[in-house]
């Protein structure tokens, strides 16, 4: 499963670390990867913040514009769900007080419960799972 920084390192498609993450994912079927729909919330949060800061209607059209790549990218694979097993697991994860931010527990849960490797560069906050499985595929 995908980190939303892998996402965005696939959707600008530039610089080492996008040739590196694409030279991986090719050797890969679409389907053995998968998104989290906690990374899309990321992401529509993004473009909506941008689409509500924009003072013009070029902003405006740029920002509606970067929703519908968003749409078109997470289309190209699955997108798994936080459902109840991931949500128990989320709220045992949560008991423990680890220290990282609520999205990313989300992101983490959803890949225990399903017994996923989670593609991150977050290596640092993810780690504090320990039942997490982990690859930087930028590297």
């Amino acid at each position: 499963m995908l980190d939303t920084d892998h996402i965005s390192i696939l959707q600008r498609q530039s610089g080492p670390e996008f040739a590196a993450l694409a030279a991986r994912v090719g050797r890969h079927e679409p389907a053995d990867l998968a998104f989290s729909v906690v990374s899309f919330h990321e992401q529509v949060l993004g473009c909506h913040t941008y689409i509500s800061r924009a003072r013009s209607s070029p902003g405006i059209v740029r920002g509606y514009g970067m929703l519908a790549r968003l749409l078109r990218d997470f289309a190209a694979a699955p997108i798994l769900p936080f459902d109840a097993a991931a949500a128990a697991t989320f709220d045992e994860l949560a008991s423990r007080r680890l220290r990282m931010g609520t999205m990313d527990l989300r992101i983490a849960a959803i890949a225990v419960s399903q017994g996923l490797v989670l593609l991150t560069r977050n290596v640092g906050d993810f780690s504090k799972v320990a039942e997490l499985q982990t690859e930087d595929w930028t590297v």
